[in-house]
């Protein structure tokens, strides 16, 4: 067994971002598990702009923005170790790992996990058919396309968020025609410029209202047939977002969790259910950009620091409840003191709907109300401000996050 300050499990921006704010804040004893072979997370197959504006305040492509982090992390004195998987837990903050030389344990006097999402595969979204190669997740299209490989000629896209039309995008630049995305809601999720810039520029038609029925294709798929009877002919499907926390370590600690996204209950602190135990990044609301995970990373090093200097651990948060059409909210507990991530709470919606007012409530006090900017989409995220938590009534029961007309 080795004994450190602090245990990180993920290398992705979340994590990174934690290691180096641990070490601007004095903690020298960091060790940052990943199982991949190197540092990094989703954005090291993502190789376009959009990552490092909120954190890094700078437009980076996705490879750069993780050797970025990565760097920093290493300079900080944090020590990364890749190739490393957390199995289980042997103890409150202690944890049982796997590597090259076997498995053996890691105690830490805090644990963070950062352990990210995926995206559901065909198998966990129940797609009959035959079983020939060419299905994929956006990842494994990424890292096809990085290594100079040719994925097919002509893909079909299942879904139609933000992580789709990057697969469009990437797609077309390595020569594979799409002949089609699919989703199985009434319009797409994505902003207008960027379906623009993709499926219109590319000519690809987005059908609603459908799904994947089954795929053909023995040895290599030759076909899609869509719950809606057409028939589609291809080569290559690509399985998009609809995104699952990767909560399997957090699951078999006992943690609390969320039904709705599937990840860790976190407070304001990002503290879990578990004495010692944080959890940042997109495990708590699948799925936000990096830099909003690589800030959520910063921002749990204070109450980090409080827990290693006090070992004091707030019992009896305050719950906070959604209404319909509202899935879920991230923090879901809240302690008074405890300012959120970024000072804003992240929600997401079930349907879509008309733009309108959101309101936070405990009992009969009206603590927040807002307008909400366009129109209400599932799978895009929607944030409110946090500057009603220090207005919170330790004991007025739960809150209530819902729409008004």
């Amino acid at each position: 067994m080795t004994t450190h300050q602090v245990v990180i499990v993920g290398a992705g921006p979340a994590g990174l971002s934690a290691a180096i704010a641990f070490s601007r804040r004095g903690v020298r004893d960091i060790v940052v598990l990943d199982r991949e072979a190197e540092a990094g997370g989703v954005p090291r197959h993502t190789d376009h702009l959009g990552f490092g504006m909120r954190d890094l305040h700078r437009l980076m492509r996705g490879p750069a923005y993780a050797k970025r982090l990565r760097e920093l992390a290493e300079r900080s004195g944090a020590q990364i170790r890749t190739e490393t998987t957390a199995l289980g837990w042997d103890g409150p903050t202690t944890l049982r790992i796997a590597d090259a030389n076997g498995i053996s344990t890691i105690e830490a006097g805090a644990v963070v996990l950062a352990t990210g999402v995926r995206e559901r595969p065909r198998a966990a979204r129940l797609v009959p058919g035959d079983r020939g190669t060419g299905i994929l997740t956006t990842g494994a299209l990424q890292q096809l396309t990085m290594r100079q490989i040719r994925p097919g000629t002509v893909a079909v896209v299942v879904g139609a968020e933000h992580v789709s039309f990057s697969a469009v995008m990437t797609l077309s630049h390595a020569g594979c025609r799409v002949a089609a995305m699919i989703t199985p809601l009434q319009h797409h999720q994505t902003y207008t410029p960027l379906r623009l810039a993709t499926s219109t520029r590319h000519r690809v038609p987005i059908i609603t209202d459908a799904d994947i029925a089954s795929i053909e294709g023995r040895t290599q798929v030759s076909a899609v047939t869509l719950t809606n009877g057409r028939r589609i002919e291809c080569d290559t499907v690509v399985f998009t977002g609809d995104w699952a926390a990767n909560n399997e370590l957090a699951h078999s600690g006992g943690l609390s969790m969320d039904p709705a996204h599937g990840g860790p209950i976190v407070d304001g602190a990002l503290r879990t259910s578990r004495t010692g135990v944080f959890a940042a990044g997109n495990l708590t609301h699948p799925a936000e950009t990096a830099d909003v995970c690589a800030l959520q990373g910063r921002h749990l090093a204070t109450s980090t620091l409080d827990w290693l200097s006090t070992e004091h651990w707030p019992q009896d948060p305050v719950a906070v409840r959604t209404l319909g059409p509202i899935r879920w909210i991230s923090p879901s507990v809240l302690h008074p003191q405890d300012p959120a991530p970024r000072d804003r709470f992240v929600l997401r919606v079930a349907t879509f709907g008309d733009a309108r007012s959101i309101a936070v409530s405990q009992g009969d006090r009206t603590l927040w109300h807002g307008n909400i900017v366009g129109s209400l989409v599932p799978n895009r995220s929607i944030s409110i401000a946090a500057d009603w938590v220090d207005a919170i009534d330790p004991e007025g029961g739960e809150i209530v996050v819902q729409l008004r007309e």
